[in-house]
């Protein structure tokens, strides 16, 4: 993907927080994107996210053990 189409890229993060275990994974790999509020639930600032963050939230998603996120390419 070349850097011109990347960019235009925009990321749907959501989170489950029925699901969430409080594990605080994702937080410590993507603490751009996840939060922990004061129960250690995942909470997050912003439904979308720019490319660029897009690895990070992925790791972050993908060490989830309750499998409570999920990170989508959205039209930019």
């Amino acid at each position: 993907m070349n850097s011109e189409i990347k960019a235009s890229v925009v990321l749907r993060v959501s989170a489950d927080r029925s699901r969430c275990c409080g594990y605080g994974l994702c937080a410590q790999l993507c603490p751009q994107v996840y939060k922990l509020d004061e129960d250690g639930l995942v909470y997050l600032e912003a439904e979308t996210i720019p490319a660029e963050l897009e690895a990070d939230a992925r790791e972050g998603a993908a060490a989830c053990p309750a499998e409570a996120l999920s990170v989508e390419a959205i039209a930019g």
